[in-house]
């Protein structure tokens, strides 16, 4: 077993075709099969990371501030933020409902971009934990990212429930405009990143 080399394909000059997947030369720059162009790593990787976490947590800032949904009950409206949306689904006695709004729209999010920011800084500041835990944090990650629309398709479906009981109207707010943008800009942050730089730590040492 100690035979085995534990070095990175890009220590031996090796890149991976993002098309084809065909490995080659990181010398040609070309992809000999497909013609695509040849990076050993997604080129600005990490601050194309670090641009978009920013971007969601800004985005995050008026999806918890303005309101989520409307509720008008007899004639009388009620503007409620995403916590508010919450405490009124558990008013009402919809724990089901109020818990994976809850999940989806609070702690699913804060631990995306809490995940993708740490990834970030101990790739870049070559923090030394383990890297089978970095990777099985990404991977997490890009699970969880799948989703991560589970709350917008709940208030959606509870919308239209309402509608049809007609004694209480509820209707979105602008504040699901700005979490959906959480949810695709985090999405996107997650792809952006090149799970591949954890390992790079690893060849060098072993350099």
């Amino acid at each position: 077993m100690s035979g085995f080399a534990t070095g990175t394909a890009a220590a031996e000059g090796l890149a991976c075709c993002h098309v084809c997947l065909k490995v080659a030369p990181d010398a040609l720059h070309e992809c000999p099969r497909c013609g695509a162009a040849l990076h050993v790593r997604k080129p600005d990787s990490l601050q194309r990371t670090v641009a978009l976490v920013a971007t969601a947590v800004l985005l995050y800032i008026p999806a918890n501030v303005l309101p989520i949904m409307t509720t008008t009950q007899l004639g009388k409206a009620t503007h409620s933020t995403i916590i508010g949306g919450v405490v009124l689904l558990v008013h009402h006695g919809d724990y089901p409902i109020a818990a994976v709004i809850f999940i989806a729209s609070v702690m699913v999010p804060i631990s995306k971009l809490v995940a993708l920011s740490w990834l970030c800084w101990s790739v870049s500041r070559r923090h030394p934990t383990s890297y089978h835990e970095r990777a099985r944090l990404y991977r997490a990650t890009e699970l969880v990212g799948k989703w991560s629309m589970t709350d917008v398709f709940v208030v959606a479906i509870l919308v239209a429930l309402i509608h049809l009981g007609g004694l209480l109207l509820i209707t979105p707010g602008p504040a699901a405009i700005a979490f959906g943008g959480v949810v695709v800009v985090t999405m996107i942050a997650a792809h952006s990143f090149d799970p591949r730089l954890i390992w790079d730590q690893l060849g060098d040492a072993d350099g």
